[in-house]
């Protein structure tokens, strides 16, 4: 798949060889493909800022290197240690799987690079790596924020459907991972089933969930592999990634996950590792000592997943999360948050690694000034800093407790404004624009008529769906509504009238033939299966 920035590059040479001029605006617009016209795209390239010195980075690196060999990874699965082993790695008297050096540095440099995480739509397909940068959802919240009763229910099944269908629309979040726990599926195997078929059958773009027990892991590929035509077809195209917090920090794995881990690895199902440690609670509070901590428990995972099957396509997913060291509660919100987010994104790339962060955890319990504020810091932070996929980034409230519908929308907006200032100012001669200034300034006296202007309303500037830019007094005849008031609207027009139908009637009656699915057809499907 070709880097989404190419379009950038090879216009380039067009706008200096012709310079200003409205010939020459013309020619480099005819020259570009249309998509790649518009003001904001998935994966522009980032990583302009730097919150870590090269010397940092190395303390850092040298720390975690250091961890996983004198103290090592507690309750090891037997695959890793028959895999380490062989190559010097040992258990000693505590149980803890001992990892030198050169294994962890032969896991780094046999880990994949670059990947790419598939849509239904080729399209909505996200290249993974390098410098591009996607926005998109995660998160195991437990709660639903009702719009209409400003008050807090518990998720369910149809919620993870929905917020899918909600993603599905939103142009400036690229990938659905599932936001919430059906808490109606008590039952793992219902539940983990369940809510990778909602994922998959809610959006087109790239998909994502986490599962309980490795059982599940296969038997949801098994109902991918249907979708896509048979065995094998979805390790040929994985359009579902696993969320895998395979650690129990400090330093411990988690059984389940881990056994987990090695399912997705033998079913070639994508892997962000996640390592969700709380700075002041099971890490250090110290930040840096946090990251530190971090690094090893990914480091470890993606030396384990690597033994298992080199070049696995994985994320390093430092999601160093912040306690308030008064309360020792999460801090999703905080600006420690933000500049953890944007060091783990740029310790990743410095050591060439694809990675993930948790950016737009808002501590707040509505869509308010403080949720605005919280999320555009922290994920304006990660963003810039690089973050190859930046989790978390929209929907969420209550420090991850809870998703709001309508949140997912005006998110959407805050998203595409960070987006357009990852893509930056085009500095080239036309773009300068020295020779209409000064026709300007000889004829009309202002910009506004002019065909650049014309030209770029769209594709240099971008219009957000639901923000307000009226003058007050226009804003109070229209009803002086709020953004939250605006994003309901556009979520009830939405789930009354989008269903996607990527899978068909005759494959999804065999899935809920297969496999235990404890959500009911809805929209195309269930008009189809009616006939």
């Amino acid at each position: 798949m070709a880097d989404t920035d190419a379009p950038l590059d090879a216009a380039e040479a067009p706008r200096r060889r012709r310079g200003g001029g409205r010939a020459g605006r013309i020619a480099i617009r005819e020259a570009v493909p249309e998509a790649d016209r518009r003001p904001v795209r998935p994966g522009l390239p980032a990583g302009r800022f730097k919150p870590l010195t090269d010397a940092d980075m190395q303390q850092v690196f040298e720390t975690a290197l250091s961890l996983l060999e004198d103290i090592g990874m507690g309750e090891p699965l037997d695959e890793f240690i028959e895999a380490a082993t062989p190559l010097g790695g040992w258990v000693d008297d505590n149980g803890r799987l001992r990892l030198p050096r050169g294994i962890v540095e032969r896991a780094i440099s046999t880990a994949a690079k670059e990947w790419i995480w598939h849509g239904f739509d080729d399209d909505q397909s996200v290249h993974v790596g390098g410098e591009h940068v996607y926005f998109g959802t995660s998160g195991a919240a437990v709660l639903i924020y009702d719009h209409v009763t400003r008050t807090f229910r518990h998720s369910v099944a149809q919620d993870v459907y929905d917020c899918g269908r909600l993603v599905d629309t939103l142009d400036n979040l690229h990938f659905y991972v599932r936001t919430v726990v059906a808490r109606d599926l008590p039952e793992t195997r219902d539940l983990d089933i369940t809510t990778a078929y909602a994922v998959m059958c809610s959006t087109t773009k790239p998909g994502g969930s986490s599962w309980f027990d490795p059982r599940w892991v296969y038997e949801s590929v098994e109902m991918f592999d249907l979708v896509l035509g048979g065995p094998g077809e979805f390790a040929k195209r994985p359009f579902m990634a696993a969320n895998n917090t395979f650690v129990v920090p400090p330093l411990r794995f988690a059984h389940d996950s881990a056994r987990c881990l090695v399912a997705q690895v033998r079913t070639g199902m994508p892997i962000n590792l996640l390592s969700a440690l709380q700075a002041g609670a099971t890490a250090p509070a110290a930040l840096g000592g946090a990251l530190a901590q971090a690094l090893a428990e990914c480091l470890g995972g993606l030396t384990f997943v690597n033994l298992l099957s080199p070049g696995h396509p994985c994320l390093l997913g430092l999601w160093p999360f912040v306690s308030d060291l008064r309360t020792g509660a999460m801090s999703g919100g905080s600006g420690e948050e933000g500049i953890l987010n944007a060091a783990a994104a740029q310790v990743g790339h410095w050591l060439g690694l694809p990675t993930g962060v948790a950016a737009g955890m808002t501590d707040s319990k509505v869509n308010d000034a403080q949720a605005g504020y919280e999320k555009g810091l922290n994920v304006g932070l990660a963003a810039h800093a690089g973050a190859n996929i930046v989790y978390e980034s929209a929907g969420m409230l209550a420090s991850l407790l809870a998703c709001s519908h309508e949140a997912l929308v005006i998110d959407n907006d805050m998203l595409g404004a960070i987006n357009r200032t990852v893509r930056g100012i085009e500095v080239n001669t036309d773009t300068l624009s020295a020779d209409l200034i000064a026709e300007v300034i000889a004829g009309p006296g202002h910009f506004l008529g002019s065909t650049q202007t014309l030209e770029l309303m769209e594709t240099e500037y971008l219009y957000p769906l639901v923000s307000n830019r009226d003058t007050p007094e226009d804003w109070a005849d229209a009803g002086s509504r709020a953004a939250h008031d605006v994003a309901h609207d556009r979520v009830k027009a939405t789930l009354a009238d989008h269903w996607p139908s990527h899978i068909s009637p005759t494959v999804d009656a065999a899935i809920r033939d297969a496999f235990p699915i404890s959500l009911s057809p809805q929209g195309p499907v269930a008009s189809a299966a009616a006939s």
